[in-house]
């Protein structure tokens, strides 16, 4: 091993330790506080009177709100630093999400989806642009992966956790289980937003403690090189950044996408639920293990990405694959056939997410980096609220899940289509 290898490895070692674990296990807080309403309407639906109509508009209206603050707040993100912004969102977000203990019907759920929606508005973009401003481009689709690994790891540990402090909350300070469980699971984000604001450190040239002076100065070196190697993109105005049809363009694969997973997400509780007489634990376990194949996805298919230095293809592939195994699930004919094709999808449809956010810095950078994947990622939080209202809409229409997954599966195939057709490079 060469002695720059070795610098390199320890330099990227550290990184991962010190930035990747901490917003991975953030994150795990955070998307385990935006999908525990799945498991709530377990029992809550009925102590408020939300039906299935209702509670598809409810679920996806956080979307809505994240989509109005996406973009604003990454922009604040790049003006006053990772640290603050990152904070501030984790501690709002902590103090909304405890307040969906305290919803009393159909309104007040709205309210309070949306609130959560512009609470959380700026934190997964900006823990994207965050990586940027640490980790080359060579390194950055596995440190991307491991991050959004998280959010299948939220699920696999998260269901049953949600189910057993829906159980072991009844009754808990006079609250229902469902109640006292939007508690426990919101006071952690805001408490990680404390330490957030204390702990990280907005760039390389700022840090004193994290890496070693000679690590220091390679990373530098390194993502200074890159920095002078791209295309320069001056672009500040957000009207010059949508005036640029890639950025459509990705905003439409990863909203297509998104249609079907949080489709899935919001109502496999429920979905679980119908398949068989199991208590509110049992399901819990039961809807953690698509999401076991979703991890190994993620992970295994973002290495193989990084190892050729491809990119459009793995991503492309996710939503192909993992489209058609949906609509296979769909016409199972029993639910053990249907639980194991949706491992399948889960294994391919989730894959996209760590290699999708290395194709957006091909061609942007700087200040058009930071709103440009705010945009991406905001806009394409529509698939946030079509997915769930779809769902909702033809379970209260047609009363049978299978046609609402033969509906989620067409998103991510159309997706995949429109991903081959993206040429990164700076016309």
């Amino acid at each position: 091993m060469t002695l720059d290898t070795n610098l390199r490895d320890r330099t990227i070692s550290k990184l991962n330790r010190r930035i990747v674990l901490f917003a991975f296990i953030c994150f795990i807080v955070n998307y385990l506080d935006r999908v525990n309403i799945g498991f709530a309407a377990l029992h809550m639906n009925e102590d408020i009177g939300l039906t299935p109509y209702i509670f598809g508009i409810g679920a996806g209206i956080f979307f809505v709100g994240y989509l109005a603050f996406e973009i604003p707040s990454n922009m604040m993100l790049h003006r006053f630093g990772p640290r603050v912004w990152i904070a501030r969102i984790m501690v709002t977000w902590g103090l909304v999400s405890c307040g969906m203990a305290f919803v009393q019907g159909p309104t007040s759920f709205y309210i309070m989806r949306f609130l959560l929606g512009v609470a959380e508005a700026g934190f997964a973009p900006g823990i994207l642009l965050y990586l940027t401003y640490w980790f080359p481009a060579r390194e950055r689709g596995r440190a991307t992966a491991t991050f959004m690994t998280a959010t299948v790891l939220s699920i696999v540990f998260g269901a049953p956790l949600s189910s057993w402090l829906i159980d072991a909350g009844e009754g808990l300070w006079g609250l229902r289980g469902w109640q006292a469980m939007f508690i426990l699971e919101g006071v952690p984000a805001a408490i990680l937003g404390i330490v957030a604001f204390f702990y990280l450190v907005d760039s390389p040239e700022k840090d004193r403690h994290w890496l070693a002076p000679d690590e220091r100065k390679w990373l530098i070196a390194q993502l200074e090189a890159e920095r002078r190697a791209a295309p320069q993109d001056t672009r500040h105005d957000l009207a010059e950044i949508f005036r640029d049809w890639r950025v459509w363009l990705l905003t439409i694969v990863y909203m297509f996408n998104g249609i079907a997973v949080y489709g899935v997400i919001m109502w496999l509780p429920q979905i679980v639920k119908s398949l068989g007489n199991l208590t509110t634990l049992q399901t819990g376990f039961v809807s953690a293990i698509p999401f076991i194949f979703a991890g190994a996805g993620l992970v295994l298919v973002s290495r193989s990405s990084d190892r050729t230095g491809e990119r459009k293809f793995h991503t492309a592939m996710g939503g192909l694959v993992g489209g058609i195994f949906l609509a296979a699930s769909a016409m199972a004919g029993s639910p053990l056939m249907g639980l194991v094709l949706l491992c399948i999808c889960a294994f391919f449809l989730w894959s996209y997410m760590g290699v999708f956010w290395t194709l957006p810095p091909q061609f942007l950078q700087g200040a058009a980096a930071a709103g440009g994947i705010a945009a991406i990622n905001g806009f394409a939080q529509i698939g946030g609220f079509t997915g769930p209202y779809i769902v909702g809409y033809v379970k209260s229409a047609t009363d049978s899940f299978q046609l609402s997954l033969l509906a989620l599966a067409i998103f991510p195939v159309l997706g995949s289509l429109l991903c081959m057709t993206l040429k990164a490079k700076r016309d």
